[in-house]
């Protein structure tokens, strides 16, 4: 079972950056569309972004457009969120998603989350 295990969340006041991590326990990057979603407190989950296993395709969510970028580093494993210009309603838990095939609708491996909270 592939392990998805997200990292660098943490507090910053509007306007600033934060990147977050997502390391896989196996070649999910290469092989596996990733992504990114986020869970507001009380709210309901939102999609921000995913990018393909070849990183061919990148789709953004509407909220987060111009402002962050996803990546990946296949030698390590590991797949980024870049996010600048936070701002409150940035703030949320940030989950670390993948396909385990592409036959799949939904993404079925999820991380634990990280905590990312934008004061403003």
């Amino acid at each position: 079972q592939v392990q998805l295990v997200e990292s660098g969340g943490g507090s910053v006041q509007a306007g600033g950056s934060l990147r977050l991590s997502c390391a896989s326990s196996e070649r999910a990057t290469s092989t596996y569309s990733m992504g990114w979603f986020r869970q507001a407190a009380g709210g309901d989950r939102e999609f921000v972004m995913a990018m393909s296993w070849s990183g061919s395709t990148t789709l953004t969510g509407s909220s987060v457009r111009g402002r962050f970028t996803i990546s990946k580093d296949n030698d390590k494993k590991i797949m980024y969120l870049q996010m600048n210009f936070l701002k409150p309603e940035d703030t949320g838990i940030y989950y670390c998603v993948a396909k385990s095939s592409p036959d799949l609708l939904d993404y079925d491996l999820w991380g634990q989350g990280t905590q990312v909270t934008v004061s403003s």
